[in-house]
């Protein structure tokens, strides 16, 4: 009982550790049917039989998205319906933060990204807040642009800029910069808070 109380404690000193500035509502990775898509490739192999498609060397952008890659393997070019395979330094850069792996399964629906799932050593992604960025890391990060979740799972690593939280899993709220770590999803490990001491302001000659 004692130690579920810690984490839940633990829990409420990540949230109130992250909350730092106002909520905003984010601006996903989301394409945009109003402008066009933009693919830059490699020499490029095309199997319609399999529905695979082959693209090294690959930079897809649509606005203030942009998808690299050493390498992307697609079911097909319809962004309505299709699913992604990036290998090799792969950045997802949007308007807002961008993100890092050795690898990415991104999945199109409707022309919108449904989910982004990457995974490195580790993987690592960054979002601007209005006084600072938060950065955080893990083995394995998925990604939720329609609740706006960044989940981090295995050696998972968080910092608003001032307050660093790490945990076995961790769940990072977009919209209410936020983080969520529940103890269920900790297995025997626990959830650890440094917060770091403020630097003192520089003194104005009067």
């Amino acid at each position: 009982m004692a130690r579920s109380r810690a984490s839940a404690l633990a829990v409420a000193c990540c949230v109130a550790a992250a909350a730092g500035a106002a909520p905003a509502e984010p601006r996903g990775p989301q394409i945009d049917d109003s402008q066009p898509i933009q693919l830059e490739a490699g020499p490029s192999s095309f199997d319609y039989k399999n529905n695979r498609l082959v693209f090294p060397n690959v930079r897809i952008t649509q606005g203030g998205l942009a998808i690299e890659a050493d390498e992307g393997v697609a079911t097909g070019l319809d962004f309505k319906e299709s699913n992604w395979l990036f290998t090799g330094h792969v950045r997802i850069t949007v308007p807002d933060g961008s993100m890092q792996s050795d690898e990415a399964r991104i999945s199109f629906v409707a022309n919108l990204i449904a989910i982004v799932d990457v995974s490195g050593t580790p993987a690592r992604f960054e979002q601007k807040r209005e006084k600072s960025v938060a950065r955080g890391r893990a083995t394995h990060i998925i990604y939720q642009p329609g609740p706006g979740t960044v989940r981090l799972v295995e050696d998972a690593w968080l910092s608003d800029g001032s307050n660093d939280i790490s945990g076995k899993t961790l769940v990072y709220s977009i919209r209410e910069q936020r983080v969520v770590a529940s103890p269920d999803e900790q297995g025997n490990g626990r959830i650890r808070i440094t917060i770091n001491p403020k630097k003192p302001e520089p003194k104005t000659n009067p």
